[in-house]
């Protein structure tokens, strides 16, 4: 250690060392142009160094003012000045998180989890509701400053007319807020929390409101249907809500099926496990009416898509929903023919539950069941699905 009991011309100190400038105040010398201060302390025992600055930056004389601060204020009452200083930084830090709104918390919530959502829909019906019902409600407050009697101002109007969509917001704005809080808050508190605080503070919805089902047709009706479907003429939304109903699949596994995944000689459609709800791959036999409808809508396209939407996209689930209602059918959703087939199954044919539920992608049974059956019943079900297609015409 170098020591400068007088004042030092600063400029001068070129040869690398740390020199004193008086009670514990020192001069950093890494080069000619590269001189900082530090204060240099003992607090509890405990030897400490605090930078204060480049000499660049700060002078003399600020240097020796700033020491002289800390030694009266702080070290001489044993506090130590670094730990202080990081006190505040953490919080101006916290209070900077805690000013960020809901809007921003709910953006940076969905990029970090929408990874994880494989429904293209479920993903934009989460900013939807958002953008829809929260924003302009709270999207502006930061999430320390949301209370119960907002989340029930923005519930209240939606709650019963539409439940399931009131039910859903909660929960998302729930998971933003659980999102946006301080883990270290033990007094932390969820507003949207359903509570019993909370649900008192809503219309009731009624003992006798149940959750909705898809509207179905009733087996019997459905080969009219189909007939009906077929005048409509051989549009992709037709052709594509046809083979849905022939193959009993879901929605979105026929909007976005692929040629490259149809096996047209064996007259099978493997849909792989990545796009199937429970990550299963799952084999769909094709029966002779499925091949025609792929047929014809190869007639009309040659891109990778089976069944494609403007631009090559993926159709819109609306646009099947479209042909319902050209159809007056508005009543019926498109995944209610799962309903009507797996109903026409049970009351209209022989086979076993377990081959018409494995016809839906249904898992079957506890995890030991399936521990052992660890067949599709693949041959069971294509002769199940060629009976519906005879069934409907």
């Amino acid at each position: 250690m170098k020591t400068q009991l007088a004042q030092a011309n600063v400029a001068s100190l070129t040869v690398p060392g740390k020199y004193r400038f008086g009670p514990g105040l020192y001069l950093q010398v890494s080069g000619p142009d590269a001189k900082s201060w530090f204060y240099r302390y003992t607090v509890r025992g405990k030897e400490r160094f605090m930078g204060l600055g480049s000499a660049r930056d700060v002078t003399l004389a600020q240097a020796r003012k700033r020491v002289d601060e800390l030694r009266i204020t702080q070290v001489s009452k044993k506090i130590d000045p670094l730990a202080e200083r990081k006190a505040i930084a953490e919080a101006e830090r916290a209070a900077k998180a805690k000013a960020v709104p809901f809007r921003t918390r709910a953006e940076q919530y969905i990029t970090a989890h929408e990874g994880e959502w494989r429904n293209p829909k479920h993903r934009a019906q989460w900013r939807a509701t958002l953008q829809t019902y929260a924003f302009p409600a709270i999207g502006h407050l930061p999430a320390n400053a949301i209370t119960v009697s907002h989340i029930v101002e923005l519930l209240r109007p939606i709650w019963v007319e539409k439940a399931e969509t009131a039910r859903r917001l909660r929960g998302r704005i729930e998971a933003v807020l659980d999102y946006a809080a301080d883990p270290d808050d033990a007094t932390y508190r969820n507003p949207a929390a359903l509570t019993p605080q909370l649900k008192k503070a809503l219309p009731k919805l009624g003992k006798l409101r149940r959750r909705s089902r898809h509207a179905s047709l009733p087996y019997d009706d459905a080969p009219a249907f189909v007939t009906a479907l077929r005048a409509r003429g051989e549009t992709v939304a037709v052709l594509a809500l046809e083979f849905t109903i022939l193959t009993a699949a879901r929605t979105n596994e026929v909007l976005g099926a692929r040629w490259n995944e149809i096996d047209i000689r064996s007259a099978v459609w493997i849909i792989p496990a990545e796009r199937m709800k429970a990550l299963r791959e799952h084999r769909v036999p094709l029966c002779p009416r499925a091949l025609r409808v792929l047929e014809r809508a190869r007639a009309l396209h040659n891109g990778a898509l089976v069944f494609p939407g403007r631009f090559d996209a993926a159709l819109s689930s609306a646009a099947m929903m479209a042909a319902l209602k050209r159809m007056n059918r508005a009543d019926l959703t498109v995944h209610g023919f799962r309903a009507t087939f797996r109903t026409w199954a049970a009351e209209r044919t022989m086979f076993p539950r377990e081959v018409a539920e494995a016809a839906l992608a249904h898992l079957v049974g506890d995890d030991t069941e399936r521990a052992y059956q660890r067949g599709d019943l693949f041959e069971k079900r294509r002769k199940l699905m060629a009976e519906w297609g005879q069934f409907l015409g």
